[in-house]
């Protein structure tokens, strides 16, 4: 059974909820964030969800921020233990177990810090149009799904959910964030894709893009915040299958975009996926999982 929803009963404040996560207040200092099953493409949330997607996306960040990025800056987790929580959320574990994290309270940065390390996607769109990405003039004659030369640092607004993200050129971070963080955001963002980039090219996986998000704390430290290098916030594609000049089979949402394109029914709301679709696109998730984590997937 796929869990879309969380119902705590009025015993911790609902903070917000997004298309995956709900994020309830802990304390003053700490967040509940609890990944739902819940999937969405093309700013429309599914009816029904991917069982344990939660699950994996959780897992997958715990295990970015506790091991390979640890060294990277500072982040926002503290614990994805049932024991870390309070005696009065025990009773709820079947909803919190496996898919929660307790996570520092920051103040979040306007901003969504997108690196970009292929031509794919919203770049390759508008370099055909333009010769640019996010209004940065990149070589010419590249093809689409080409690495760029160096990662670019992509970033855009934020949008409120159901609203569409702007692609905004990098000194435009400047202006929402201050010129000094906008340039530790982008050193950041640079570096953390950069260690990720290369320990999932040792297990097969490049990583096209991905997108982070930051908070700062109360010492005026940038923190990395949010999920970070799921299938969800990034473009994960089998080192083996690449081939330049075409696009990539992901692992992530794009088997379920393709059917909602294929069956006409893109951007709709109130989509019930087919049991195949939420079958294969969980085989991508689990698929990533293990390949990233040399892991095998067991339920908690």
């Amino acid at each position: 059974m796929a869990l879309t929803c969380t119902d705590l009963r009025g015993t911790l404040p609902l903070l917000a909820q997004g298309k995956v996560r709900d994020v309830y207040t802990l304390s003053s200092d700490h967040l509940l964030f609890v990944a739902t099953d819940r999937i969405s493409a093309y700013d429309v949330i599914m009816k029904n969800g991917i069982p344990n997607k939660g699950k994996l996306l959780t897992a997958l960040s715990e295990f970015w921020f506790t091991t390979v990025l640890k060294d990277v800056g500072l982040n926002h987790f503290v614990s994805s233990s049932m024991e870390f929580l309070p005696e009065k959320l025990q009773k709820y574990s079947a909803q919190l177990k496996g898919r929660s994290m307790v996570v520092k309270r920051l103040k979040i940065f306007p901003v969504e810090a997108i690196v970009r390390g292929y031509l794919t996607g919203s770049a390759w769109i508008e370099y055909k149009k333009s010769g640019t990405v996010h209004g940065i003039r990149v070589p010419e004659g590249m093809v689409e799904s080409q690495a760029f030369e160096k990662p670019l640092f992509t970033p855009s607004t934020k949008a409120a959910q159901g609203k569409h993200d702007e692609n905004i050129h990098p000194d435009k971070t400047a202006q929402l964030v201050g010129h000094e963080y906008a340039k530790e955001i982008e050193k950041l963002s640079l570096a953390l894709y950069t260690k990720a980039r290369d320990y999932a090219a040792e297990r097969g996986i490049i990583i096209a893009d991905t997108k982070f998000e930051f908070g700062l704390d109360e010492d005026g430290n940038v923190v990395l915040v949010d999920e970070v290098l799921t299938p969800d916030s990034s473009r994960f594609w089998l080192s083996s299958a690449y081939r330049a000049g075409r696009s990539q089979d992901s692992y992530d949402k794009q088997f379920l975009r393709n059917w909602l394109t294929e069956s006409g029914v893109k951007g709709r709301p109130g989509i019930v996926m087919p049991d195949e679709i939420v079958l294969e696109t969980s085989k991508k998730y689990h698929e990533a999982y293990e390949l990233l984590t040399g892991s095998e997937w067991k339920e908690t």
